[in-house]
């Protein structure tokens, strides 16, 4: 072994605090709590970063697909006969026509914005991010000319509910022997859904494709087609195929186009957030020097007698480099323990802390999502684990090197 039993008890015995020793040992201890805060503290955050990410990228792409195609001129004909002809693509394993815009909902003197998407109903209930979190009525109603579903949030603050009905105000006018006016149209509500994501449980509305096509005056034909690949990840590689596959006037945009900022964003703040909490450890590790110093210092003697009974300076280097070692080691299992603890239970946490404090903690109209997602990833602990000790044992060469360097003359001189 690197290390003998003689020199694992003494940098035990050096870890116990005696009264004489005790600001040390608080120091050390200190040391100990701030490596431990500082992993979990960095497990904790890159995982609720990593679930952030992953919950966000889950819905965005579960609502609107992995890319979209759409027209110059507004209008895809011949979607149909389009749609097969991107399917067939490796990869691209569905293509959704649908009918995209924008209206005004009112409500018990009440009105609010929404994105409408029009949708057959085969293709809504494949659609099942939404289908698998209707929380009223059916998708079994979800045909006609008169049906509609909304966000549980959008109802709730309109108060409307399964089986009441919205009036729809579309952006565009009817020309009529009044003038130009508003068209409008009601509609049965025949279902909730609550998708877990705020911004679309707050402005999303489906109808059948076939009302959309009314109420926006589009004809036989749609302004979208939602394409859903294997492998969203490398979105890249479906960009040639299908440029090669759509008409001149048809172009597309893939989800990485149309959330660069954002995603980049997320990735820009969590560097700059592993930075800074790294400097937790790092400050950690300084306390770990400064108590091995004084260590050292307090220890002159009993080293200098330790060399005269034929200690080398290799035994007093990896004595002291065990004690520092130790509070490091013991710091960082400590920290990782409490950071996947607190990560595995951090919904229940945040709950307990919202009742205790009766402030709202991660408010899902900022953030988006109405649960606190935290997604472990073990290389990234790994690293963490691993940073945590290097930086503890970098701490401990010094104070070692300059107890092997003590001159056992000189300190027992004047002893």
């Amino acid at each position: 072994m690197i290390f003998g039993a003689f020199e694992r008890m003494l940098a035990m015995r050096y870890l116990r605090a005696r009264r004489q020793e005790g600001f040390i040992s608080v120091i050390a201890g200190f040391s100990l709590l701030g490596i431990g805060l500082g992993v979990a503290t960095l497990i904790i955050v890159m995982s609720v970063m990593n679930g952030f990410r992953a919950e966000l990228m889950g819905r965005i792409l579960g609502l609107n697909g992995h890319a979209a195609v759409y027209s110059r001129t507004g209008h895809i004909e011949d979607f149909d006969q389009i749609a097969v002809q991107v399917a067939s693509i490796p990869g691209i394993f569905s293509v959704t026509p649908q009918v995209e815009g924008q209206a005004m909902l009112v409500a018990h003197g009440s009105a609010s914005g929404a994105v409408v998407r029009g949708l057959r109903p085969t293709d809504m209930k494949a659609k099942r991010l939404v289908a698998q979190n209707i929380v009223g009525g059916s998708l079994d109603r979800f045909e006609g000319r008169d049906a509609i579903i909304l966000g549980q949030r959008l109802a709730e603050r309109l108060r409307l509910g399964v089986g009441d009905k919205v009036t729809l105000i579309s952006p565009t006018s009817a020309v009529t022997v009044m003038g130009s006016v508003p068209r409008t149209k009601a509609y049965d509500i025949v279902g909730l859904f609550n998708v877990g994501m705020f911004e679309y449980d707050n402005t999303f509305v489906y109808m059948p494709m076939e009302a959309a096509q009314v109420f926006f005056q589009s004809g036989q034909t749609v302004n979208a087609l939602e394409i859903f690949t294997t492998d969203p990840n490398n979105i890249r590689r479906f960009r040639l195929p299908l440029l090669e596959a759509l008409p001149s006037d048809l172009y597309f945009f893939d989800w990485q186009q149309q959330n660069s900022s954002f995603f980049n964003a997320l990735q820009v703040e969590r560097n700059v957030m592993f930075l800074i909490l790294t400097l937790i450890i790092l400050v950690a590790a300084f306390n770990i020097i400064s108590s091995l110093i004084m260590l050292v210092k307090d220890k002159g003697r009993d080293i200098a007698v330790l060399r005269t009974m034929g200690a080398t300076r290799g035994m007093i280097t990896r004595i002291f480099f065990m004690t520092g070692a130790s509070v490091g080691v013991l710091g960082t299992v400590f920290g990782s323990a409490l950071g996947l603890l607190f990560c595995e239970n951090i919904e229940a946490i945040r709950q307990g802390l919202q009742t205790l404090t009766g402030v709202t903690i991660f408010d899902p109209m900022i953030y988006f999502l109405s649960k606190m997602p935290a997604e472990v990833d073990p290389w990234e602990v790994g690293t963490v684990i691993a940073m945590a000790l290097v930086l503890s044992f970098a701490a401990t060469i010094y104070p070692a090197w300059r107890a092997a360097r003590i001159d056992p003359v000189e300190a027992l001189r004047y002893e």
